[in-house]
């Protein structure tokens, strides 16, 4: 313990007394430490953003909309736009073995929207019990619609935050009545704000049992009585959610008489799909990056070993004389092997103190939407502190070894 001591001390001597010199290599260490940790941690700030933002529509959630259909089969040249209809939903619901749930939805936003205080337009949809369990809503007063709303065609209402607050005043809403085109609907439930994403505010919505919908605001399009705006949908396990879209889309198909395996054909949404490239993207992006900070420790590390080498050189009488007065080579070995393993750990711990710092500072400031506060990544923190390892063992062990071979007359000859 008193010779690790006495190295340690003489070590910082030696720093001390090389003032830039030290400083100048030091700053690489924590440099490429600092900015593979802060780099890495942007990184995954954006990828959790992400997967957040996503989530917040639903969890492995699918979409379905009309599509264009080839006036002509097998070719793209010519395509009429189809209509998703109610036989659509019942098929994929009945015969899609690998989705798990589906909601279909009508969807208008050319209904008037009254209160007893003001008039306005939002999205007006005719959803069904399972389009909560499908899509992120969280109730903030009421409750949601039950299966006897849907069957009985109640005439009942869940409005989102902003219909409230702009309906009604910020008063409460619940048991209050709205007019859809002079119809009245009793509001039965309202959805907490969503989380700020930027942009503004959402547009006022309003939900209605869907078999209301379908009876009093039909989709104005060829037998809209029967057409839907679009249904989202889940697979059976998030593995399987390019079969389900697979299957869901063969069944689609069939029903409007065209081949299903037409890309062009098709408007649809996989969020899963797009977490999934979003995350290949990011942890190429993160390989790059750790790359460069990789980069960085080695130009560090040649740093350490040169200023180990001249090290050597400038102590070389000293050497001589402490061979001379009985200092074994191991003894010689081991004292410029952990004064190059200090001076390369005290430059990363200085480095990860920094980035550490950085991203506390970068954590009190308001985060853009789709971004989440950067963090120190584990496995990025285990790989500098690897590597510094390993640059710390190549930085002391061979001016460590030089100045271990020289014999006491040889170095004392240089004095």
């Amino acid at each position: 313990m008193r010779l690790l001591a006495d190295i340690f001390s003489q070590t910082l001597r030696t720093l001390w007394a090389h003032k830039v010199r030290s400083f100048l290599t030091m700053f690489g260490i924590a440099w490429g430490v600092g900015s593979l940790l802060l780099l890495i941690g942007l990184g995954e700030g954006f990828r959790s953003g992400n997967r957040r933002q996503l989530e917040n529509i639903g969890q492995d959630i699918m979409f379905c909309f009309g599509g264009r259909i080839p006036a002509v089969p097998g070719s793209a040249a010519a395509m009429r736009p189809f209509q998703l209809m109610w036989k659509d939903y019942e098929d994929v619901k009945n015969e899609a073995t690998l989705v798990r749930a589906i909601a279909p939805v009508i969807q208008r936003s050319d209904i008037q929207v009254q209160s007893a205080l003001t008039s306005g337009a939002g999205q007006i949809m005719g959803v069904t019990v399972e389009q909560a369990q499908i899509r992120k809503f969280d109730l903030g007063e009421g409750r949601w619609f039950n299966q006897l709303d849907i069957d009985g065609k109640r005439r009942v209402a869940v409005i989102n935050d902003e219909m409230r607050k702009t309906m009604f005043a910020g008063k409460p809403a619940i048991g209050e009545q709205v007019f859809l085109n002079g119809i009245d609907f009793r509001v039965i439930g309202v959805l907490a704000p969503p989380p700020q994403q930027g942009g503004g505010p959402p547009p006022m919505a309003l939900n209605i049992p869907i078999t209301i919908m379908r009876d009093l605001f039909p989709l104005k399009v060829e037998g809209g009585e029967n057409a839907i705006s679009f249904f989202n949908y889940q697979p059976r396990s998030r593995a399987d959610h390019a079969d389900t879209q697979t299957q869901v889309r063969k069944i689609v198909a069939r029903n409007h008489n065209f081949d299903y395996t037409v890309e062009d054909a098709w408007f649809d949404w996989d969020t899963v799909e797009s977490q999934e490239m979003v995350g290949k993207i990011f942890t190429a992006m993160n390989w790059f990056l750790g790359g460069v900070g990789i980069v960085t420790l080695s130009l560090g590390a040649i740093g350490i070993v040169n200023i180990m080498l001249v090290s050597v050189t400038e102590r070389t009488s000293e050497i001589g004389l402490r061979k001379a007065i009985g200092a074994t080579s191991n003894s010689i070995l081991l004292q410029f092997f952990l004064e190059g393993i200090t001076l390369t750990l005290l430059s990363g711990v200085v480095g990860l103190a920094f980035a550490t710092a950085l991203v506390k500072a970068l954590a009190l400031l308001p985060q853009p939407p789709g971004f989440d506060t950067p963090r120190i990544v584990p496995w990025s923190a285990a790989l500098a502190i690897g590597f510094l390892a390993t640059c710390g063992v190549a930085a002391g062990l061979y001016p460590a070894r030089r100045a271990a071979m020289l014999t006491p007359v040889e170095a004392l000859r240089k004095d």
